[in-house]
């Protein structure tokens, strides 16, 4: 057993005083005490404890564009050929160094826990690397070097658009259909729950327009009803529109008519939706997962998170192309953005902002997580209440005034797993982005 100590952590829905926290051998919380005294043999937290973060949504190697596709403006849709140049350059040493080193900046920052929507399952020229799953493994291996808990999202990617083939730079990340991807996915699991027991293998959807109708109707009738399923959604209206002209639906719809919205999906961006989109949505009960800073630098646009929450849905958060990793950062997007868009400020509490980055990613990732409560992982961050951007603030007010550089410890399973950006067992992680991102 290893007790941890805190004058203040969230605990529930708020902050508590004198926190001592239990952690097991198994690196679970057998004990979660409130207005403690603290002892000798407690690891004493100096700040305000949080429970670890979930970043619901994450594709590892866009890490290796941050800073590169300023200079000419441009779209989505131009900054996405420069997306595809890097994925062609991958192989499962570079995409393991790669995620290595992304992944350790997320800890760092107090990620604890990761979806990664992983696409590029094959060689360059398409064929299935051997052994199999080569690039899915490297990615286990970067996760377990690091400590984060990996949900490993396998997508199924068949077509560049409505009635479209791959295009050449996309032929790595396809299958020959929908049951080959399924095949695929199945050995998958079979295999990594050999190897990386500790990995949580769900599946995504890359986007309507990257799977066919007839594909989306298979996987809605025979796909695991147990495992996570993401899609891209919505986030752009060229893809609502071609969606419309060839099923007369929207995206939304499509997935409904394909059986495909329920309480499992995570929809992820969501930005350009109906009012009858919002109401499917949040009555399927999905969990959206909005990535802001990701969101505001590919100029997507700022979707209707708040009137999808009150719709029933739940909000999550995510990082996707990696062009900020700070989860403090990131809820605080999601406010900014809330109140340009509407003109108010408050659209989302501090309780709900802390509650999108902790346990509103809990159904995204496929496990028990995100609150400081018995039998849930003890998985922490320590958050500085006395530096140049936090003092003075209400505790219960961080969440708004606290980036990634306030994160002082982040503990994983009961583990120390990084100290003021360092990883413990990995060094600093500049570092690592360094000889990953450079090579």
């Amino acid at each position: 057993m290893t007790t941890f100590w805190a004058p203040r952590a969230w605990v529930g829905d708020g902050v508590a005083t004198g926190v001592r926290l239990t952690a097991s051998a198994d690196g679970t919380l057998a004990a979660v005490e409130t207005d403690a005294t603290p002892d000798a043999a407690d690891d004493r937290l100096d700040g305000l404890v949080l429970p670890g973060t979930v970043n619901a949504h994450s594709h590892a190697f866009h890490r290796l564009l941050r800073g590169r596709t300023h200079a000419d403006g441009g779209s989505f849709w131009t900054w996405r050929e420069l997306m595809y140049r890097e994925a062609g350059r991958l192989d499962p040493d570079s995409y393991e160094r790669v995620a290595t080193a992304v992944y350790a900046e997320m800890v760092a920052a107090g990620w604890t826990s990761v979806a990664e929507f992983h696409y590029v399952h094959h060689t360059p020229d398409a064929r299935p690397y051997e052994p199999a799953h080569a690039m899915e493994r490297a990615l286990a291996r970067a996760a377990r070097a690091t400590g984060i808990r990996l949900t490993l999202l396998d997508t199924c990617y068949l077509s560049s658009g409505f009635g479209s083939p791959l295009e050449p730079a996309q032929r790595r990340f396809g299958d020959a259909d929908a049951g080959a991807w399924l095949a695929r996915l199945s050995s998958l699991r079979s295999r990594l729950a050999d190897d990386h027991p500790e990995v949580v293998v769900g599946a995504a959807i890359h986007s309507v327009r990257a799977v066919p109708v007839d594909a989306l109707e298979r996987i809605g009738a025979e796909l695991d009803s147990s495992i996570p399923l993401h899609v891209h959604l919505s986030e752009q209206p060229a893809e609502n529109a071609a969606c419309l002209a060839a099923t007369g639906l929207t995206p939304t719809a499509l997935l409904a008519r394909s059986g495909l919205l329920s309480p499992r999906l995570s929809a992820v961006h969501a930005t350009h939706l109906t009012a009858d989109d919002i109401g499917a949505l949040g009555s399927a009960g999905a969990t959206i997962v909005m990535c802001p800073t990701t969101e505001a630098d590919l100029g997507d646009g700022v979707g209707p998170a708040r009137r999808l929450a009150d719709a029933g849905a739940r909000i999550a958060l995510g990082t996707d192309q990696h062009a900020v990793v700070d989860p403090l950062l990131e809820a605080r997007a999601l406010e900014h953005g809330e109140r340009l868009a509407s003109g108010e400020r408050g659209r989302f509490s501090p309780v709900e902002l802390v509650a999108a980055l902790t346990r509103g990613g809990a159904d995204a990732v496929g496990r028990r997580i995100g609150n400081l409560e018995v039998g849930q992982p003890c998985d922490l961050l320590v958050v500085d209440e006395g530096s140049a951007r936090t003092a003075g603030s209400d505790p219960g007010q961080l969440v708004l005034t606290a980036t990634a550089h306030d994160v002082t410890r982040v503990v994983i399973g009961g583990r120390d797993r990084a100290t003021r950006g360092t990883h413990t067992d990995l060094g600093p992680v500049g570092d690592l982005l360094r000889k990953a991102v450079l090579a």
